[in-house]
């Protein structure tokens, strides 16, 4: 019997079939284009492989397309009659997936992996901090990450992929010496990986190597092809990095080449996002405003993103209209986040609402009433979705606030209590008033 690259059993008896879809997993799983190509290779030799299918619609599921993922999810549904226990579960984890049912999908996912610990495919879509455990909104979900991947190490041993996921979730609560050789290791044995450089670039960021990752960043960046889903997001982490260093000009370049570019080919929600935060980092560390590079994201957001539902998306919504000072429409963003709230149906909670108003009140000068809003809901601001680095912004924000009202010894009580490891946040005014008060 056939099976893929972790040993898996597979339905299909066409060697060329196996390899095409093995192909397909690999891409899926670094995260480099022509996933869907090598799924169609392996469907022209075998139309009755289920899982080549479900692999397809996993790529359409990516790209957008709705109506490719529903095609490709039928056919492999309709042909799972043929398929092994294993790929019948496998399909039916995408199925509640693709169906917008997060919370069924991960219950599935955990009864699956506890048969099929090795099935790395389904495992890739709670493994890191977008998937189902990282942007489920629940309190403790960082530990709740590693809490689900620290059993299953011992069936990968020093897997190339399993070790850039589970050091980048390492590295996200602190434990930076037992993330970095994971995610060196994986580099070294698979270097054309983007989520282990993605692990990388989150691991400078977590340790101060703002430099380090500079360099580590711009030599690895040529590796890789324009149109990967990550592309436009890596790019992201070294503008970060280049403003942590001073170097605005330097980030703006990439905000128009990479991460905010036209042809942006990363998830709608990830362009949204690097380009708010980053344009909002700039004026936190006191460039000027750039109402135009607002003006146009605000379109983009309104345009793909036309009401709210995703809590990572939603809060950079809410930074584009508080920024463009459009407060009549981020009420009715928030007043569409509370009302899924109260229907049970937005596990972030109040933590989104607090926080986008907090954006506005700072954006009209109203430092006490931002403070006042952020404050109370700081120490769970892992709900928010996403990883340190970027819900790091509402500290950065709540650090500004301090400085600009004065509240000066505040500002040296959240810099005291800031977890260890990471650069200093690029707020404007920090050193000095830090320094005035020392």
């Amino acid at each position: 019997m056939l099976t893929e690259r972790y040993g898996l059993p597979l339905s299909t008896t066409d060697a060329a079939a196996r390899d095409a879809y093995v192909e397909g997993v690999n891409l899926l799983l670094t995260v480099y284009p022509g996933a869907a190509a090598a799924f169609d290779r392996a469907l022209a030799t075998d139309p009755g492989f289920a899982l080549a299918h479900i692999g397809k619609a996993r790529t359409f599921h990516l790209a957008g397309n709705a109506a490719g993922m529903r095609e490709s999810l039928a056919t492999a549904l309709a042909l799972s009659d043929g398929a092994s226990a294993r790929e019948t579960s496998h399909i039916d984890v995408f199925r509640h997936l693709f169906a917008g049912q997060a919370v069924a999908a991960l219950a599935a996912l955990r009864i699956h992996v506890e048969t099929w610990p090795r099935d790395a495919l389904i495992l890739s879509l709670a493994a890191n901090q977008g998937g189902l455990i990282g942007m489920s909104g629940l309190p403790g979900r960082e530990q709740g990450l590693i809490d689900f991947l620290e059993p299953l190490a011992p069936h990968y041993g020093e897997d190339w992929w399993f070790e850039a996921h589970y050091g980048m979730a390492l590295s996200e609560i602190g434990r930076h010496d037992a993330a970095r050789p994971r995610i060196e290791r994986s580099l070294a044995q698979f270097r054309r990986n983007a989520y282990a450089a993605h692990a990388f670039a989150h691991l400078c960021y977590e340790t101060g190597e703002r430099d380090s990752g500079i360099e580590f960043m711009r030599d690895w960046l040529p590796l890789y092809d324009r149109g990967g889903g990550l592309f436009g997001h890596l790019n992201w982490h070294l503008g970060l990095f280049e403003l942590h260093a001073g170097h605005l000009d330097a980030g703006l370049r990439l905000y128009n080449d990479a991460f905010c570019a036209d042809d942006h080919r990363g998830a709608v929600h990830q362009k949204l996002s690097d380009s708010a935060s980053f344009l909002w980092r700039s004026e936190l560390a006191g460039h000027p405003r750039d109402p135009a590079r607002w003006a146009t994201l605000l379109d983009y957001a309104r345009a793909k993103i036309p009401r709210p539902g995703f809590s990572l998306a939603d809060w950079h919504v809410a930074l584009a209209f508080a920024a463009t000072g459009d407060d009549a429409a981020l009420e009715g963003w928030i007043q569409g986040i509370e009302a899924l709230v109260k229907a049970g149906r937005y596990p972030s909670g109040a933590t989104i609402p607090a926080v986008a108003r907090a954006f506005a009140a700072f954006q009209r000068k109203d430092y006490a009433a931002a403070i006042d809003l952020i404050v109370p809901m700081l120490s769970e601001r892992e709900r928010m979705g996403g990883s340190r680095a970027q819900v790091d912004l509402v500290e950065a924000t709540l650090l500004r606030a301090y400085l600009n009202a004065g509240r000066v010894a505040e500002a040296r009580h959240l810099l005291s209590d800031r977890r260890p490891g990471p650069a200093m946040l690029p707020v404007a005014g920090l050193e000095q008033g830090v320094a005035a008060q020392s």
